[in-house]
């Protein structure tokens, strides 16, 4: 592939909710562009983009996919990303590569909940974007009613630029408002005709709300349509530009991607009305070439035979392929070979890179996600992607014991490619932890670990860690005295046992007279301490305890730091049996953020959970809940919010405190911690 420069480069990012045609339609443009000499169908699993055997299987994607196209002399990066929520870290990934987005709405169900989510991420970034209204081949497809749709969701902004000829299965054709023309597709060619009778009219009507949103785009044109006068075909085609450069104004195009109509027509807005790498800077070609390079890496792929292959955008200077670079981040130095370009799973070299393109590198040992590429003491760090917080957990574990080493190893690998997967291991629970965006990521996640590295996990709830604590005072003692010939074994101690509020252990002592020799003090804080590792009521940890060792007895000859660890250790289990021993659960800081109309949902789950609501926040035209939840309750909370908000809800948790268990709840854990004891 040749190289191109950056003002004949656009970068596109195509967005949509699941099933809106996202992927038909990058196909349908890499097939009218001559790059396949077929058009692919996702229901066949043959679309250069969705390749992984994930996706075929599905039927949906689940990784952004690179699809260069050259068109008309430009090259245009595609990035087809995922439209399920479970995903969005890819979407996040793509959006910090990209300078504009076409967000593919479908013709039957019009805007949809990731829809929202997309347009609310580009709004908030000021990103110029298309909308793309797809399928209105289908049966119950309505372009009017998606308009309308997009419309009353987003304003007025919204304005069409194509409009259809014929719908449902008589959908024949697009009409262009600019060019007062209409169209016909017979596979890649396009018919050009005089506009049909029937829809003068209605070309007429939005062709007046062209002109006005033109008019918003240019001072000049503005003074010149507010005096009455009407604009030119280049002076709308120019106000029209501006404002969709400045995210003013949003055109519509129409279509079907699966029947290539319209697609051509899209192509070229595409690379008419999106901003190149240039005009997003404001800066001339000369400029960002001569300035040290600067690339920044956004994605990572990790496969077992290729590799770690790193895809990058040149945000500054110009990249070459052969040669070395250094990473900012981690202040190490790469080597690489060829630059490749992919489209889907093939890949071609190219020499050089311009600023504002986008490529792939094989094997850069110390690169991931997010690191900036340079010259050492001339680059600076650029922003790297900003990924939202992982919030559903499973436990993994190894189907097979000679397969645990494998299984850490593969899930690190796969922590490279994906920033939106957290891995840990508990400590208190001996666990494996490893969290991701919902149920669907997950299980996905699992699949590559089969068929990437070969090992098979088995996943379940993770356990809570529970702890126990005493809520009350006791005082116990206990004698080990065992004489068998020779040395025997000879430990008194007398313990007291209190609650502790700051800490979650303390011993004292306040021996008098030497009962018990100092030198076996610290046996029996040995004892204490290993018998706390087990309570007496789950066999959870204890905490938040004070023990003080106030009387005891020891034998010359037979007393040892042994014999006072076993007599410290047996009193303590005995003793605390005194001293109100409850269960307690780890609590959660839950911050939940949701549209207004899901609040009482929301609340009413929140206490169905046991939860307590702490205060909330209106925030834009978000209710943001702030809550204490018990950790018990919130494992499957990503599933239950996704149902309950229909998927527009988010939320982030971190640990805030221990609280006791209902006297209820904790007889239903105790019974099921001896059951599972019984069982060993």
């Amino acid at each position: 592939m040749q190289v191109y420069s950056s003002n004949k480069l656009r970068n596109v990012g195509i967005l949509a909710h699941g099933g809106a045609g996202k992927t038909s339609l990058t196909e349908a443009i890499l097939y009218n562009a001559g790059h396949t000499n077929r058009l692919g169908k996702v229901d066949d699993g043959t679309t250069t983009t969705d390749y992984l055997p994930e996706e075929i299987k599905r039927k949906v994607t689940v990784s952004t996919t690179l699809a260069p196209v050259e068109w008309r002399d430009y090259k245009i990066n595609i990035l087809d990303t995922p439209g399920y929520a479970d995903f969005i870290g890819e979407v996040k990934s793509a959006l910090r590569a990209v300078d504009g987005m076409v967000l593919v709405v479908c013709g039957v169900a019009g805007v949809e909940v990731q829809t929202e989510v997309h347009w609310d991420v580009a709004e908030e970034a000021g990103m110029p974007r298309i909308i793309f209204i797809n399928k209105l081949d289908r049966e119950n497809a309505n372009f009017n009613r998606a308009l309308d749709d997009l419309q009353q969701r987003f304003g007025k902004k919204v304005v069409p630029i194509t409009l259809p000829i014929g719908s449902e299965e008589n959908f024949s054709g697009v009409v262009h408002i600019l060019k007062e023309k209409a169209y016909k597709f017979k596979g890649k060619d396009v018919i050009e005709e005089e506009i049909p009778e029937e829809l003068k009219d209605e070309v007429e009507q939005y062709r007046e709300a062209l002109m006005e949103a033109a008019a918003e785009g240019d001072d000049d044109l503005l003074m010149k349509y507010l005096e009455g006068e009407p604009l030119t075909d280049e002076e709308m085609y120019k106000g029209i530009r501006a404002s969709v450069k400045n995210a003013k104004v949003v055109p519509v195009y129409c279509g079907s991607a699966l029947k290539n109509i319209g697609v051509q027509l899209l192509t070229n807005a595409v690379i008419n009305m999106l901003p190149s790498p240039l005009e997003v800077v404001d800066a001339e070609n000369e400029e960002l070439n001569k300035e040290p390079l600067s690339a920044l890496v956004f994605k990572t792929l990790a496969d077992p035979f290729v590799g770690k292959l790193s895809f990058i955008r040149v945000l500054k200077g110009v990249m070459k392929s052969d040669t070395t670079v250094h990473n900012v981040n981690k202040d190490k130095d790469e080597r690489y070979g060829p630059l490749l370009v992919m489209r889907g799973k093939s890949q071609n070299n190219v020499t050089e890179a311009q600023p504002g393109d986008i490529f792939a590198i094989a094997k850069l040992a110390a690169t991931t996600t997010g690191d900036t590429l340079g010259i050492k003491g001339k680059t600076t760090a650029e922003e790297g992607v900003i990924f939202p917080n992982p919030t559903y957990s499973v436990a993994v574990q190894a189907k097979s014991r000679n397969d645990e080493d494998k299984v850490g190893n593969a899930l690190n690998r796969l922590l490279d490619e994906d920033p939106t997967l957290r891995l840990e291991k508990n400590t208190e629970t001996k666990e494996t932890i490893l969290t991701g965006m919902g149920e669907q990521h997950l299980d996905i996640i699992m699949e590559r670990l089969q068929r990437k590295f070969g090992v098979e996990v088995t996943t379940k709830t993770p356990t809570v860690p529970y702890r126990e604590t005493i809520r009350g005072t006791a005082e116990y003692e206990y004698k080990h005295k065992k004489q068998s010939g020779g040395h025997g074994q000879y430990g008194h101690v007398k313990l007291r046992f209190e609650p502790l509020k700051d800490n979650e252990f303390e011993f004292d002592e306040t021996i008098f007279g030497g009962a018990v020799p100092k030198n076996y003090h610290p046996a029996v804080e040995k004892g204490v301490r290993e018998a706390m590792q087990e309570g007496i009521l789950a066999g959870y940890p204890v905490t938040n305890v004070k023990v003080t060792l106030y009387d005891g007895s020891y034998h010359d000859v037979d007393s040892s730091e042994m014999s006072f660890k076993i007599a410290a250790s047996m009193c303590f289990r005995k003793g605390i049996e005194k001293a109100n021993p409850v269960l307690m659960e780890p609590y959660m800081s839950v911050e939940i953020k949701v549209p207004d109309q899901y609040m009482g949902d929301i609340i009413s789950d929140l206490n169905s959970k046991r939860g307590r609501v702490l205060g909330m926040e209106p925030q834009d035209k978000w209710q943001v809940v702030k809550a204490h939840v018990p950790l018990a309750e919130m494992y499957r909370y990503a599933i239950d919010l996704k149902s309950i908000t229909q998927g527009r809800g988010s939320f982030s948790m971190e640990f805030s405190h221990y609280e006791d268990v209902p006297q209820q709840v904790a007889k239903t854990i105790i019974e099921t911690a001896t059951t599972k004891n019984n069982e060993k």
